[in-house]
């Protein structure tokens, strides 16, 4: 039996025809006919080439679908609070650019953008409770 890179234990045994899930935001996709080696004692998976590259490209295609839905999310709520995109990122701390590089989804805003901003699209009527508030009356 083969040596766990991960535990160190002698218990990697081959599996074949599996399907399991990758995950990546709330967001997942199933991934057929994977194989490969799994460690009895601790469980870790070791993907086949074939098997590896599928499963890598199944969860690359979710990053690249939970940055397209924070890029339109991000825009949305923008709008929605009647904001410039200077004006937002006034509002947030950012240079002056930041919006249109998080809009265009060339730049990812730090969490606390996020989650302010998800806080203002549940609750806009909190944006006048901000002290350098940049934005429309």
């Amino acid at each position: 039996m083969k040596q766990c890179p991960e535990c160190g234990q002698r218990a990697l045994r081959r599996f074949a025809g599996e399907t399991m899930t990758a995950d990546h935001a709330g967001m997942q996709s199933v991934v057929a006919d994977l194989s490969g080696w799994r460690c009895g004692a601790c469980a870790e998976v070791l993907f086949d080439a074939d098997s590896a590259a599928r499963y890598a490209a199944a969860g690359d295609a979710l990053v690249l679908q939970a940055r397209e839905r924070q890029r339109q999310d991000i825009r949305r709520i923008r709008r929605k609070l009647g904001l410039s995109q200077a004006q937002a990122s006034a509002l947030t701390g950012g240079g002056p650019n930041a919006f249109s590089r998080y809009e265009l989804g060339k730049a990812k805003p730090l969490p606390a953008v996020t989650n302010l901003l998800l806080l203002l699209d549940r609750h806009p009527e909190l944006l006048h409770e901000l002290p350098a508030r940049a934005g429309p009356p």
